[in-house]
């Protein structure tokens, strides 16, 4: 009975070794490859440069938004960009007197269609309403410091790229917040190697909604968003249906131009997480299942089993990834390093995140969605 069992812990701990080494790969390359936004002037005449700077719109979707656009729109608004529209989606605190009183123009949102989700019909609106050769769609919560649409510009140019998608660094995070929200940043940073973005393969393609920068002729092309309606995980879609039309995309980081305060507390870090597991997991239950299982293994229960050398490296691999990721991203503060300690506990809070996306329904800004 021992000599099975001792096998099983062996074969247990070289698997979760070699995921954590292939990971620790993933994360090297990136940290190695992965661009980073440079703040960047934008000039305010588009005939400043030869050729012309792109018409640019901002467009930002905004749902009961009132409490974060006092403190991320008045720095869009400064960007330098030739317009910027709030759609105000059907808000019941008054987003959109806020929103103008701050010098935006807004646009309200029409009653949600049969077949659409919220905010795929909130983009596709701002979409036909914006008059720019260059659309960037960009959440309620995002902070642009000064020199950010510059940076975004340039990296458009520097790539060729059809879409730019930018992950913001996370900021103004409590305590709550960081037992989860992180893991948006190591989910990309750990599983998909930057240079195969580039591959025309739609499957490694990712898109993240918080900024997501499209020349129109691409944008057009693919149908805007009516393509990803009724879709959970709309940014990453559109992303693939993009590259599946023959677009380029790129990624990446916000660093010091761009960044996010995407959830405040550890309930809206579950609540967030749960509407896009399932997405995330391929609409598969058994496989998301297996995956809270597998994040079990590997990060917590190394810290219930006997200190042998294998035992050691997992669980000293775990907490170092978790504290590498936020330095890739640029959160270099002791207390974001610190955050490698929270690695064993991690999967244990994830549970109520699993929990809620195995339901058949999910729940999101008062908009209840079916889930396939």
């Amino acid at each position: 009975m021992r000599r099975p069992l001792s096998r099983f812990l062996n074969l247990y701990l070289s698997a979760a070794a070699v995921f954590l080494v292939l990971k620790g790969v993933v994360l090297l390359t990136n940290a190695l490859t992965f661009p980073r936004l440079r703040p960047r002037k934008v000039p305010t005449s588009r005939r400043e440069r030869t050729p012309p700077r792109p018409r640019v719109s901002l467009l930002i979707p905004a749902r009961d938004e009132a409490h974060n656009l006092p403190r991320t729109l008045p720095g869009l608004l400064s960007q330098g960009a030739d317009e910027v529209i709030v759609l105000d989606d059907q808000s019941s605190d008054g987003t959109a007197e806020v929103a103008r009183a701050l010098g935006a123009s807004v646009i309200g949102g029409q009653p949600l269609p049969d077949g659409w989700y919220g905010k795929p019909w909130a983009c596709q609106q701002l979409g036909e309403a914006a008059s720019g050769d260059v659309l960037i769609f960009t959440d309620a919560d995002v902070a642009w410091k000064p020199g950010a649409l510059g940076a975004i510009l340039h990296e458009l140019d520097e790539k060729q790229a059809d879409l730019l998608s930018v992950l913001p660094q996370p900021e103004r995070l409590t305590l709550g917040a960081r037992f989860l929200t992180p893991l948006v940043d190591a989910v990309v940073l750990c599983y998909l190697p930057y240079p195969m973005v580039a591959w025309p393969q739609p499957s490694l393609s990712t898109g993240n909604g918080q900024l997501m920068a499209f020349r129109r002729a691409a944008f057009e092309r693919v149908g805007g968003y009516s393509g990803v309606r009724a879709q959970i995980l709309e940014d990453t879609q559109l992303a693939r249906r993009l590259k599946k039309r023959g677009g380029r995309l790129t990624l990446a980081l916000g660093a010091d131009a761009v960044g996010v305060t995407m959830y405040e507390s550890y309930p809206a870090s579950v609540t967030g997480f749960g509407k896009n597991s399932l997405a995330i997991h391929l609409h598969s239950r058994p496989l998301l299942i297996l995956s809270g299982l597998w994040h079990l293994a590997v990060y917590t229960l190394p810290w219930l089993l006997p200190g042998g050398r294998a035992v050691l490296f997992l669980r000293w691999a775990g907490v170092l990834e978790r504290s590498l990721v936020n330095l890739v991203t640029g959160r270099r503060r002791p207390l974001d390093l610190a955050e490698g300690i929270l690695a064993p506990f991690t999967p244990l809070l994830a549970l109520p995140a699993y929990r809620r996306a195995l339901g058949r329904q999910v729940t999101w800004k008062g908009r209840t969605y079916p889930q396939k």
